[in-house]
């Protein structure tokens, strides 16, 4: 898996990991529950826009606000600057952490995707990304991986061992999953179109949880329809902590394969408008507990 070394060109912002490996691993890619994935959030939502270092204190103290401890929160940047995601420097008896280049470029990527989740597929060309792969049952890591990825990815699987996706500019995302999981000198790729037969909406219904995926949509609008608190810290944290979720599960489907009253349409015209309201007064509160003296 590993490119040809180039000593006359830069070194690459992800170390010895390629572009693709960093941003689809596990280890990356999930961590939306529990006080790994709000530490992410935090990095995302104010360390990564405001582009320089924070101190300890701050983080505590967001975390805090959120329900951490401190001792987990000290916690949790240890082991995110263990895993390359902050590097620490010392001022005197205190630490400031700031992003390494490998995960600022991952949020950056991340907050793109974020930002411009509208949980539909604006531009569909009728044209399906068909992939067939299916490994054996003793692999079960291969099995894991490659149900976990594509389904991250936003591949539905109407049977076993095939996977669809609407987006057709995915195959070199597919190819990657597959030779991840050990599945792609055994699988095949297609781009294909519907033709006949059945109804189409049954084979949606068979390959997504459509329902699971707007309950999610409708608990999201029933929590940040009103301000859930008067923190700015707090209520924009939760706020963006809730919406990044939902890209992990739903896969975005043209409008004309969804329900005539999709919620999620509803949900994203709401993260939108309260991401823009509650914004501002979040990144002054960060500003002030990240300049104060740790």
């Amino acid at each position: 898996m590993s490119e040809p070394r180039d000593t006359g060109s830069a070194p690459s912002p992800f170390g010895s990991a390629s572009r693709e490996r960093f941003v689809l691993s596990r280890r990356y890619a999930a961590g939306t529950d529990g006080i790994r994935g709000l530490l992410i959030t935090v990095l995302g939502d104010y360390v990564r826009p405001a582009r320089q270092p924070a101190p300890t204190s701050a983080f505590i103290d967001v975390l805090g606000r959120l329900g951490v401890a401190e001792a987990a929160s000290r916690q949790a940047l240890v082991r995110a600057a263990a895993d390359g995601w902050l590097i620490s420097s010392r001022d005197g008896r205190y630490t400031w952490w700031r992003l390494s280049p490998a995960f600022e470029q991952f949020l950056d990527l991340g907050a793109a995707r974020i930002l411009g989740f509208t949980a539909t597929q604006p531009d569909w060309d009728r044209r399906w990304l068909l992939v067939l792969a299916r490994l054996p049952d003793s692999n079960r890591a291969g099995r894991h991986l490659l149900q976990t990825r594509m389904g991250w990815s936003g591949f539905g699987r109407p049977a076993p061992g095939v996977w669809i996706s609407t987006h057709t500019g995915r195959v070199k995302e597919a190819e990657f999953i597959l030779k991840e999981a050990g599945a792609y000198e055994h699988a095949q790729i297609f781009l294909s179109e519907y033709l006949g037969g059945a109804d189409v909406q049954a084979l949606v219904r068979q390959a997504w949880d459509l329902d699971g995926i707007e309950q999610a949509y409708e608990e999201f609008i029933t929590e940040f329809t009103r301000q859930p608190s008067s923190d700015p810290l707090v209520r924009f944290t939760r706020l963006v902590h809730a919406w990044r979720r939902l890209p992990l599960f739903d896969p975005a489907l043209p409008r004309e394969l969804l329900p005539e009253q999709w919620s999620g349409a509803r949900a994203a015209r709401l993260f939108h408008r309260q991401h823009a309201k509650w914004e501002p007064d979040a990144l002054r509160e960060w500003g002030r507990i990240s300049r104060q003296t740790p």
